[in-house]
């Protein structure tokens, strides 16, 4: 198969060794308006992921097709799992980061910052210390088609830190356009940050970040880790030896942990966010517009 017929754009050899040439692109489902927030959950064999206009959250099960998980959804966009399992999701309508317990029941983690309320919670994670990331772009409540019109009451576009122990939630950078994506290294040393501000204004930054991260708790030298010549980054992960695999424009971008542009996986649809999965971990799941598609990869997330 030439590379004009593959599924995949070879940018450096090492991109190679990620990919499985023969493996193509599976189209899971149709018929989102906007697809977001994929998250795997192995000990149910399911992906969970949001359609954020249709206020919904849906379930993807190999060979039982697509389910609704939660109706409505509260515009739910970004979604994440904490050390016990819970499902952690960030809510563009209620202005909030909540948490799904085992029993179903929802528990708000963050809803405002300094007295006043957050703009429109976008993704999330969860790190080993079970401390929550998370961003807080605009993009809920510039518009009634992701949530609800409103002003902001922030004044900067944050990325924020919950304490786990404390509920304390901190401001750990406070100079995004909009903020967005967001994953840390496999050692957690690093944390990557997306600013996708290029979405309302071609002049803006269409670019990840990176920061060093102290004690667990401080983000410090913060600098462009790389350009998305295609699109914008949205959401992205992080496979166990290190390469960011982001959404973009054209498909999928993996960057080494240099900050390379290794190779793309060319999707039909602007992608917005991917998650590793499947029983092996090594099938990439992406979400993009008005679906769900999945990739065998020759790497692991973590």
């Amino acid at each position: 198969m030439s590379q004009s017929d593959s599924i995949y754009e070879i940018h450096d050899e090492r991109f190679r060794h990620l990919i499985v040439a023969s493996a193509g692109l599976d189209e899971l489902y149709s018929g989102c308006r906007w697809a977001e927030g994929p998250v795997w959950f192995a000990d149910t064999q399911c992906l969970i992921f949001s359609d954020i206009p249709n206020q919904l959250m849906l379930r993807w099960v190999e060979g039982g097709g697509v389910s609704v998980f939660r109706s409505p959804s509260n515009f739910t966009n970004g979604n994440s799992r904490d050390r016990q399992g819970r499902l952690v999701s960030c809510e563009h309508g209620g202005r909030r980061v909540v948490r799904t317990e085992l029993d179903g029941s929802i528990i708000v983690l963050a809803d405002s910052y300094q007295g006043k309320r957050l703009n429109s919670p976008n993704d999330v994670v969860v790190r080993s210390d079970e401390s929550v990331w998370f961003t807080d772009p605009t993009y809920g409540i510039l518009s009634d088609y992701e949530g609800y019109r409103s002003e902001p009451e922030q004044p900067t576009r944050n990325v924020y830190r919950l304490d786990p122990q404390s509920g304390r939630l901190e401001a750990v950078v406070t100079d995004f356009r909009q903020p967005n994506g967001l994953a840390f290294s496999p050692d957690e040393r690093r944390l990557y940050v997306a600013d996708s501000a290029s979405s309302h204004d071609v002049d803006a930054p269409r670019h990840i970040r990176v920061f060093d991260v102290v004690d667990g708790r401080r983000l410090i030298n913060g600098r462009v880790f790389c350009e998305i010549d295609n699109g914008l980054p949205d959401g992205f992960r992080v496979d166990r030896t290190g390469n960011v695999w982001t959404s973009a424009g054209d498909g999928v971008h993996c960057f080494s942990p240099e900050g390379q542009l290794l190779g793309k996986i060319r999707v039909p649809q602007v992608v917005a966010n991917v998650a590793f999965g499947g029983t092996r971990r090594n099938r990439l799941f992406i979400t993009a517009t008005k679906s769900l598609y999945a990739v065998y990869l020759a790497v692991e997330g973590i």
